[in-house]
């Protein structure tokens, strides 16, 4: 990278827009802005007053929005999401007479209820709503405020963290107001689009603006799925889980993100496009959790941006952008790795091979052969369109999920256990000189039974880690189903000071 673009290198947040009950979450990314050209074009503009934009030129407004507006306001919807007060242990101050009289050592802070707020589009007549994950990770209770100022409860049909999209059902005599999908791969660069939400609590709020790009990839999912819609629509804190729309007034996103440098619109959000989000929203209400199809391989974006086409790939300097004359392409995923067991491990696919495309979808970088995949169950045939020496070539293959098979994914609960669990509470925990752990407060049939644990064992560690509350083992639990093993772990002890090492099987019939 030459020193230009290093003293121009910037730094900005990227917020998820909703106020959700986990807080706002903040997150750093690096982009190329080259701050002294904006302040000397902001100058310019400030200087001379006669300068126009060219698209505005004698007309008053380019496209008229009017009837998009009207017809998405009624439903998108405003969520509130609430988390119960919990009660959090604390060590109570001390001070000189505590130390000779004693004191009243720990004791429990009765927290707050935290509250959050964000937007959620309706998908069906009979209450279907999706909304960001974000919006509604971790809440105890759901409240769905229509625009003509009714309000539900909302129930949880399911959320897929990796796509930050969740499924919410209400309950209405009525049918409910709705937006028609429409294709968001049609979606061009230039194209007018409106978002409608709630920013800053305010029911029923639409902005414009124009698609910036597609595809972007901002690393904000931690390893999860992102193509992300560009748009310079104004969007700000409480804008997520609501609706892109396009001039036709048809659904074509989901407002996710934002980029600013001060956490409220400055600039440009991100939407999840429709292609990913009917095929996540279809795989939630069938089955409640994501039937996710993988390709099976590691690799890298030939067709990214500046920072990537310039980033070092080995200690010779090579960079994406040489690999990429090499291969003899301008854009493309290079396969880097093989999965074992995986989709192209039983394909004719190849190390130094470059995909091009999935069926009729062009894949120029990794962001976009996500969204091909992401439309896509395990079990699909698919063709993927490489080129391997500088030669075009179709590989056609039968798509796997995370287990390598092409079975459905069941959402397995804590049920699926069949025994009830509490958080040690802290005289047993110094009885046997534990820092943490949960016990088994009852067994009755289901997988745990069926392993040989009995009531009263304590269970310290799952799958390698470490118990501290009954979330701790939901979360392993989940991540267990989807392993190829698909094998829980168990290290404890029993209060007698026995320890015991079990291992449940969580393969379903």
């Amino acid at each position: 990278m030459n020193q230009a673009i290093k003293k121009g290198l910037g730094v900005t947040a990227i917020v998820l827009l909703s106020a959700g009950v986990a807080g706002i979450t903040t997150y750093k990314m690096s982009q190329t802005f080259m701050q002294n050209q904006s302040v000397a074009s902001n100058e310019t503009s400030f200087l001379n007053s006669n300068l126009k934009m060219a698209s505005f030129s004698g007309a008053s407004q380019p496209v008229d929005l009017t009837q998009a507006a009207e017809n998405s306001l009624h439903a998108v919807v405003h969520i509130q999401s609430t988390q119960q007060a919990k009660a959090q242990s604390m060590q109570a101050p001390t001070d000189i007479f505590e130390y000779f009289f004693g004191g009243r050592g720990r004791g429990q802070q009765q927290m707050q209820p935290r509250v959050g707020f964000g937007s959620g589009v309706i998908l069906s007549k009979d209450g279907y709503i999706v909304t960001n994950n974000h919006v509604i990770d971790g809440a105890d209770e759901i409240t769905v405020k229509l625009n003509d100022n009714r309000e539900f409860k909302g129930r949880l049909v399911g959320a897929d963290p990796s796509t930050d999209l969740a499924l919410i059902k209400i309950q209405s005599s009525d049918d409910l107001p709705i937006i028609p999908i429409g294709n968001s791969d049609n979606l061009k660069v230039g194209e007018w689009v409106l978002a409608v939400g709630n920013p800053f609590n305010l029911n029923s709020t639409v902005t414009a603006g124009i698609v910036s790009a597609k595809a972007r990839s901002l690393g904000v999912y931690n390893g999860g799925i992102e193509s992300f819609i560009q748009t310079d629509a104004a969007i700000n804190q409480g804008n997520s889980g609501g609706a892109l729309v396009n001039a036709k007034g048809e659904l074509v996103g989901i407002n996710s993100v934002l980029s600013s440098p001060t956490g409220a619109y400055a600039g440009y959000g991100f939407a999840i496009p429709t292609t990913i989000m009917t095929k996540i929203i279809s795989d939630l209400k069938e089955f409640g959790t994501v039937q996710r199809a993988l390709l099976g391989i590691k690799g890298a974006s030939l067709g990214g941006n500046l920072m990537e086409d310039q980033q070092q790939i080995d200690n010779t300097g090579t960079t994406l952008r040489d690999k990429a004359k090499e291969f003899g392409v301008t854009g493309g995923v290079w396969v880097r790795e093989i999965v074992d067991g995986g989709s192209a491990a039983e394909s004719d696919i190849k190390v130094d091979d470059v995909i091009v495309g999935i069926d009729d979808k062009k894949v120029n970088s990794f962001a976009d052969l996500q969204e091909a995949l992401a439309q896509h169950r395990p079990g699909d045939k698919v063709t993927v369109k490489l080129v391997r020496s500088k030669k075009d070539k179709n590989v056609n293959l039968v798509l796997k999920n995370e287990q390598g098979n092409t079975k459905i994914v069941k959402d397995a609960g804590m049920d699926i256990l069949g025994a009830a669990f509490k958080e040690l509470p802290d005289d047993i925990k110094k009885q046997l000189n534990l820092g943490y752990g949960i016990q088994v407060t009852g067994v009755n049939g289901g997988k745990m039974a069926d392993a040989g644990i009995r009531k009263g064992f304590i269970i310290l560690k799952a799958n390698d880690q470490p118990l501290r509350t009954v979330s701790d083992l939901e979360n392993v639990l989940k991540a267990a189903v989807k392993s190829p093993n698909q094998v829980l772990f168990l290290s404890g002890i029993f209060p007698s000071g026995k320890r015991g090492y079990y291992a449940v099987d969580l393969t379903q019939e």
